[in-house]
Parts: C-alpha cells; sequence; structure tokens
C-alpha cells in the first residue's frame, strides 16, 4: 500500500465522522489555543517591562546601599551600622573617565501647595544631570541648574500633570510652591513622559537632592543613577565604581545593578512564569490526546470488519498500523491548526478589548505546541493501531 493510499483511506475514514472528527480535534485545539494565548501574555510582559526599561535611555546603572557592616563592641550594644551613600561618594563617581552623568537620588511622598490648591505627590530629590541619564524633555523652563549640590538654592521643576493642578493654563514658571511647608521656586516643567510599570512621571515635583534630604530627615541618598560612556563595557564601569566606594568605604557596602541585569533577571523570572502558563496549557493538550484516544478505539471498534477485509487482501499489519497511526497524527495535526487559528484570534481580541495587557505571539511556543499537539495524536494512536494490527482477519470478517 503506497503512502498515497494510506492518506486517502485515513482522511476517508475521518471525513465519513466530520462532527466527532471535529469535536475531537476540537479538545487538542483548546490546548494549542490556551498555551498561545497564555505564552502571548507572557512575552507581551516581557516586551513591555523591556521597551519601558529602554525608553528613558540605555548605558546606566543604579547603585543602593547595601551591605550591613558588624562592628565589636560592648554587649548588648547595637553595634550593626549601614554605611550610607553621600553627595561626596555622587561627586566622586561624576570625576570618573567612564562616567557622563550621575544623578544622586531621595525619594518620598510629601505635600505641595499652590495659593490654596494642595496635592500629595511624589517629590524627587536629585541632580540637574536627570534629563541626561533618562532622556527627559524640557516643555518650558529649564531644569535644576548646575550647582553646588551641596548648598543648591530652592527650586524646582514640575511634572507635565501636576503643573496643570497647581496651575492650570497659567504660566508657572517663577511663581513659588510650598513642599511640606517649605518654600520653592519653579523654574520648569517637564514634557509628557507618561507612566513607567504603573508609576506616573508627569506626577512628581523635582527639588534639589540636598533639600529633599533635609525633608525627610536623612543623611544618605537612597540610590545613585549613573550614565556612562557607550564606548565603555557594562563590567568595566561597574568595576571602576566598584573600586572607587570600596575605597571611600573600606569595604564593599553598596549593590551596583547595570540595565542588562536589569532586564536579564526580568526575562528570568518572566520566562519562568511563561513557561509555568504554558505547561498549565499543556493539562489541556493531555486532554485532547485522552479523546483522540478513546475516538481511535472506538473507531477500530466500529471498522473490524473493514480491518479484516484490508488483511484478506493482503494487507500487511504494518501497513494497518500505519493508517490508524496516520488517522491519529490527522486528528492531533488538526487539532494543533486549530488551535493556532483559535489561539491568534483570542490573542487578538484581547488586544483589542484590553489594550493594557500587553499580548505578543510567541513563534517559540507556538510551534511547540502544534509540534506537541501532533506528538500527542501520534502517541494516543499507538495503542489503538497495535490492536488493529494485530486482529485476527478470519475472526475480523465473522464480526460483520
Amino acid at each position: 500500500m503506497s503512502g498515497f493510499d494510506l492518506i486517502r483511506l485515513a482522511l476517508r475514514a475521518l471525513t465519513m465522522h466530520r462532527l466527532r472528527t471535529l469535536l475531537t480535534a476540537l479538545g487538542t485545539g483548546v490546548g494549542v489555543a490556551a498555551v498561545v494565548l497564555l505564552t502571548s501574555i507572557g512575552e507581551g510582559m516581557y516586551d513591555f517591562i523591556e521597551h519601558e526599561a529602554t525608553r528613558f535611555g540605555t548605558h546606566f546603572l543604579v547603585i543602593n546601599p547595601g551591605k550591613n557592616e558588624t562592628f565589636g563592641g560592648p554587649p548588648g550594644m547595637n553595634s550593626n551600622t549601614v554605611r550610607p551613600l553621600t553627595l561626596d561618594d555622587a561627586l566622586a563617581i561624576r570625576r570618573l573617565d567612564s562616567v557622563v552623568a550621575v544623578a544622586p537620588a531621595v525619594m518620598g511622598m510629601a505635600e505641595v501647595e499652590q495659593q490654596g490648591v494642595k496635592r500629595n505627590v511624589t517629590v524627587l530629590g536629585t541632580g540637574p544631570e536627570l534629563p541626561e541619564i533618562f532622556s527627559f524633555d524640557i516643555a518650558s523652563g529649564r531644569f535644576l541648574p548646575h550647582e553646588d549640590m551641596l548648598s543648591a538654592r530652592p527650586l524646582a521643576v514640575l511634572g507635565s500633570k501636576l503643573k496643570n493642578e497647581l496651575f492650570g493654563a497659567s504660566n508657572a514658571l517663577g511663581a513659588h510652591i510650598r513642599v511640606s511647608g517649605q518654600r520653592f521656586r519653579v523654574i520648569g516643567v517637564l514634557a509628557d513622559a507618561g507612566t513607567t510599570v504603573g508609576f506616573d512621571l508627569n506626577d512628581i515635583v523635582y527639588v534639589p537632592v540636598k533639600h529633599a534630604m533635609e525633608l525627610y530627615n536623612v543623611l544618605g541618598l537612597q540610590e545613585i543613577d549613573v550614565r556612562y560612556r557607550e564606548d565603555r563595557p557594562a563590567a568595566e564601569v561597574e568595576g571602576d565604581i566598584t573600586r572607587l566606594l570600596t575605597a571611600r568605604h573600606g569595604s564593599e557596602d553598596f549593590e551596583i545593578t547595570t540595565q542588562d541585569q536589569m532586564l536579564s533577571i526580568m526575562g528570568t523570572i518572566l520566562g519562568t512564569l511563561t513557561a509555568a502558563v504554558a505547561a498549565l496549557g499543556g493539562i489541556s493538550l493531555l486532554v485532547g490526546g485522552v479523546g483522540i484516544f478513546t475516538i481511535m478505539t472506538i473507531s477500530i471498534q466500529e471498522r473490524i470488519f473493514e480491518i479484516g477485509l484490508l488483511r484478506s487482501l493482503g494487507a500487511r499489519r504494518r501497513e494497518v498500523r500505519r493508517l490508524f497511526l496516520a488517522e491519529a497524527l490527522a486528528l492531533g495535526a488538526a487539532g494543533g491548526l486549530l488551535g493556532l487559528v483559535l489561539g491568534q484570534l483570542a490573542a487578538w481580541l484581547l488586544a483589542a478589548l484590553a489594550p493594557a495587557i500587553p499580548v505578543s505571539v510567541s513563534l517559540p511556543y507556538t510551534a511547540a505546541a502544534l509540534l506537541i499537539a501532533v506528538l500527542i495524536g501520534i502517541l494516543a494512536g499507538v495503542a489503538p493501531a497495535v490492536r488493529a494490527a494485530r486482529m485476527n482477519p478470519v475472526l475480523a470478517l465473522r464480526a460483520e
């Protein structure tokens, strides 16, 4: 029996029971669709986070105060201390040849008031080079001026949303606002920066870091943001900063995170989650495999006479086995293709109805789901095909 005859007989057997074939394929298709949709959400989340992490600039790293250092002392005395990052540390880092810009950061919430209008907003204490690190645009005025950060004047730059809520259509430049009771003069308004990871960048007031430290009564910085030269590898810059701060602090009591490390960590987390949800979708594929096994078993029971007739006409056992395996493979492939269509349609509908949910179809997972559907179809058809091939042709003909 030629391969063409096998395919023709297998397709004929499936088309004789169209509804049953469709429902069986649908069982596998639901599994494939689930894998496509769930992994599309996972891939969409990764693309979204990667875009958010790079849209404000590249070649930057973040330094945070880190390790607790314990020193000897009399029993009962609390000897654990955390070495803070200081403005002097930020200035020393800025003098490195590999560094382009540095922005110390202290952040918190505070009440901002302007002529009776009050808002509780995020206050970010920073330095004049912040726009160079995160590629912020200025809509009007200017950002914090380059002056000694230890004696900076009480100046403020407003996010676009905060400006509109405090001043409306009026000009904010030169006006005064109060932040936790302290008076600041507005010298600039940022252009619309949107949101990042749920954080509204337009609802922030930017002040010199020294004043933010006074507002929140802190002695150290929460972090130092650094932009480095594009011709320098991140590892080299990280090494330069590590040696500098270790020499200043006497120990490596800080943590440096590069942009590549941030993306790698998020990629690992989201990759694990995507694989997990793909495994959940794979359970539906197994259920579809059980459906194919059941239908193939029923089909063989219904076609005992046909099997006997094929064997009596000279068909060998392996040809009968191949015939039913071809039917199972066709069911798995049909279910896989149906699932691809359903999964793509579901992903498109989700993107259209819920634009806030990022969706990006993953070709590797989609191809894997299709291959697994075909494989499950073959495996589900093995036992019924072997049973059909082992039938005694004489007894099979008597079954009619």
